[in-house]
């Protein structure tokens, strides 16, 4: 109305108000009125921006690869930023000018240009491997970086999100990396393989080991077994020998009696012998009838009797008939009975 604009800012923009050249109010989250034909406002944003890039660039092995990524910054000094690029607005709030849209393609540039430097010096595996590098080593150059400090930017963070080969060239570290992962598996399927034959060696030679301990202890035990044996053996056989020493000496002592025993038996009849020779020396020139008479001394009955028919029978061709009575037969078988 009239020319005069109500213009109310957030925090994050600083806002600077120009006229007939000079400064009339500037700061940030700033509200007022001013008077559209001869006023000039600057509006410099001061909340962080993020600038996404992705790019491509070569390695020192000449393969190609694609970096991508985002890097996060902040007006830090609006005055300055202001005196270089063209914040102005017009009535509605609208910038006048594209500066404000080439600022994060300007940041861009330099992370490029910083990267690619970088990219460079790598070979295509290292580039690869390389974001956290290339993270550290962007931030470090960036904060220090002329135009960045010229443009009174801070720079809040970068990120390398990615950093990807040529479809071609992945395809081929892919096979290779295949062709790497199946030798591997191949290796450890040997290994695993070697592993359970080494495994089974050692549980053939325990079992062997163990089987020759049995054997060994056996074997003691036989060889106890076989020495108690000898040692009964022994026990006996001395035993034997001490019967058959015992034996041998009762058979000798035996033998001594036996002998002893037929000594004193010659020399007893050697003795009757002699009294014998000396009897019928001393008998010799005496009548048979006084010497069967001396015989019949202290004879039984029935003795007699049987020397009487002894003598009947030497006197038989002289006797012609002899008659004997019962009761002497009688009395004779009642004798010899008793």
């Amino acid at each position: 109305m009239l020319g005069f604009t109500f213009i109310k800012t957030p925090p994050t923009t600083y806002v600077i108000q120009y006229k007939a050249g000079a400064v009339v109010r500037e700061g940030a989250g700033l509200a007022f009125f001013y008077y559209t034909p001869t006023s000039s406002l600057v509006l410099v944003p001061l909340a962080s921006a993020d600038a996404p890039f992705i790019f491509s660039e070569s390695t020192a092995d000449f393969q190609e690869v694609t970096v991508q990524g985002q890097i996060a910054y902040r007006i830090q000094d609006a005055k300055g930023t202001a005196k270089l690029l063209n914040f102005t607005v017009d009535h509605r709030g609208r910038y006048i000018s594209e500066d404000p849209e080439k600022l994060p393609q300007r940041v861009v540039n330099q992370v490029k240009v910083l990267i690619r430097k970088e990219i460079n010096q790598l070979s295509l595996r290292d580039a690869l491997r390389s974001s956290e590098r290339l993270t550290a080593t962007v931030s470090g150059s960036l904060a220090a970086a002329t135009e960045v400090a010229a443009l009174g930017l801070a720079i809040v963070g970068v990120s390398i999100l990615a950093i990807k080969p040529a479809p071609d060239t992945a395809r081929a570290l892919e096979a290779e990396a295949r062709e790497q992962l199946l030798k591997e598996a191949d290796a450890a399927i040997h290994a695993r393989r070697v592993s359970a034959v080494e495994q089974e060696r050692v549980i053939k030679e325990s079992e062997l080991n163990t089987e020759v301990a049995v054997e060994n202890m056996r074997r003691q035990v036989r060889e106890a077994q076989m020495e108690a044996e000898r040692s009964v053996q022994e026990k006996q056989h001395q035993l034997q020998r001490a019967e058959l020493d015992s034996t041998i000496s009762l058979e000798q002592r035996r033998q001594d009696f036996v002998a002893l025993s037929v000594e004193n038996a010659r020399h007893e009849a050697d003795a009757k012998a002699y009294a014998l020779r000396g009897m019928v020396t001393a008998l010799a020139g005496v009548d048979p009838r006084v010497l069967q008479s001396l015989a019949s001394q202290g004879m039984q009955p029935n003795q007699l009797i049987a020397l009487a028919f002894q003598g009947l029978a030497d006197k038989a061709d002289k006797i012609g008939e002899l008659n004997i009575s019962p009761d002497l037969l009688r009395e004779l078988i009642d004798q010899k009975k008793k």
